[in-house]
């Protein structure tokens, strides 16, 4: 199939990038020009596991172009811009709506085609985006015919390739059944999963290919929001739950292990620690808020979900900050920048927020990461914090360690080396990554969440 992608960003680069793998004909527009020199030379301008190979691999399938006009001579049309915040939480869809109208403007003549939307939008938006499209058509007096289908994307960073060959799910919002044939068609390789796994990442045993959930654009659009707010909500409670175990004696990994058995419950997500952020949780968990407000409904669940979350990092500065007696002077070396492992993503990460905390404190902050030295240093550009390329150094003649993301590679740090090196070694582990006993044996006072 001919398919267009309007924005080559995380998502829009790997669902373009994959889809030519699958042997479709793939045109990725994008606005944004050091990105797309980058990506026509090449270069993966983000950071994800086998997305520069998956480019390499699909050869002249996948083509990079700045004209919308020029990306909408496919039959299948996919939106995939961001929806950042307003202030008021709400979802600012001026990208959205400004490539559906650029996407109308170049429609053709007496030709059919497939709007998919791939953004994370607010219920209602596919509605929105048909009315524009239609209006704009009929300005102009085009005989061009269109439908519009919601396909919400639920892929991981750091495991985003492996969740779009590999997904539990696909979800298909459409008014009839034209609409969802033609996506049917278009992830067939995928549902019956008859395309040849990349060398690097094969398929996972017992897979046999995901369901495709058929609903209406409506119920799609909530499924996504729905989604990432259960989520977070499992994160924030065994978060709150790890607070408690602190105070009563307990240890949050025994009860996560305990409680995660339950198969109404499950093991995933409920790893304590320094809470979550990224691109997606904390936007759509405040998307889903507004939605509610603007329907005349509060949320106090997801609501509650965004406190503790914030909560938990000032919890992890107070933990901290009792074990040195006090931060004000005292060096504390951070570990992980990212707001997850195997990613250079920084948004709305929990280390901004406990560096920040940290030097209102009076702590002298040092912070190391394998992959976001480089967007760290234009985001915390006025804040006095020292980005160190090494970690070692980064604890040489410090007070404490606090780990905020868990990166694998910290594992295979030489503690002995680390804690000799330390002014006093106060290890604070804020995602309980590390061989605790290990840690001690290496001369550490080590402290987990939970623990």
């Amino acid at each position: 199939m001919r398919i267009a992608i309007i924005g080559a960003g995380y998502v829009g680069l790997t669902t373009g990038a994959a889809l030519a793998y699958l042997g479709h004909h793939v045109i990725c527009a994008e606005n944004d020009g050091r990105k797309l020199a980058a990506l026509r030379r090449g270069m993966c301008p983000i950071r994800e596991p086998g997305v520069e190979e998956i480019v390499r691999d699909a050869g002249g399938r996948l083509l990079f172009t700045s004209e919308i006009s020029e990306a909408v001579k496919a039959d299948v049309i996919m939106i995939a811009v961001g929806t950042p915040s307003r202030e008021d939480g709400s979802a600012d869809l001026r990208y959205v709506e400004g490539a559906a109208r650029e996407v109308a403007e170049a429609m053709s003549d007496g030709r059919r085609y497939t709007v998919v939307m791939k953004s994370t939008v607010p219920v209602g938006t596919n509605r929105r985006v048909r009315d524009m499209i239609g209006e704009i058509l009929s300005e102009r007096g085009s005989t061009a015919e269109f439908q519009v289908v919601s396909n919400p994307e639920f892929l991981s960073e750091g495991q985003a390739l492996r969740d779009f060959l590999y997904p539990d799910r696909i979800v298909v919002g459409a008014d009839g059944p034209e609409g969802l044939e033609i996506m049917r068609r278009m992830y067939l390789p995928i549902l019956e999963q008859s395309f040849e796994p990349p060398v690097w990442l094969p398929r996972p045993a017992n897979y046999t290919g995901p369901p495709l959930v058929a609903t209406d654009p409506a119920s799609a659009e909530m499924i996504k929001y729905a989604a990432n707010a259960f989520l977070a909500l499992k994160v924030s409670f065994i978060n709150e739950i790890a607070v408690l175990c602190e105070k009563v004696g307990a240890d949050v990994m025994e009860v996560a292990r305990g409680i995660g058995l339950d198969p109404r419950i499950g093991p995933r997500f409920l790893q304590a620690g320094a809470g979550w952020g990224g691109s997606c949780f904390p936007k759509d968990t405040a998307a889903l808020i507004s939605l509610g407000r603007a329907n005349g409904y509060e949320m106090p669940i997801v609501s509650a979900a965004r406190l503790v979350n914030q909560r938990q990092r000032v919890h992890i500065v107070d933990k901290l900050e009792n074990a040195l007696d006090g931060l004000a002077g005292k060096i504390v070396g951070v570990m992980g920048i990212a707001f997850k492992p195997g990613t250079d993503d920084i948004r709305d990460a929990p280390s901004l927020d406990i560096m920040r905390l940290l030097a209102r404190r009076g702590a002298r902050v040092r912070a190391h990461d394998p992959a976001a030295m480089a967007n760290a240093r234009s985001v915390l550009d006025g804040l006095d914090v020292e980005l160190c390329d090494d970690p070692y150094l980064m604890a040489d003649g410090a007070d404490a360690l606090l780990l905020v993301t868990e990166w694998p590679e910290y594992k295979e740090l030489d503690l002995n080396r680390i804690a000799g090196t330390m002014r006093t070694p106060v290890f604070l582990d804020g995602r309980n990554l590390m061989d605790s006993e290990r840690a001690r044996r290496a001369g550490f006072i080590y402290m987990g969440v939970g623990r």
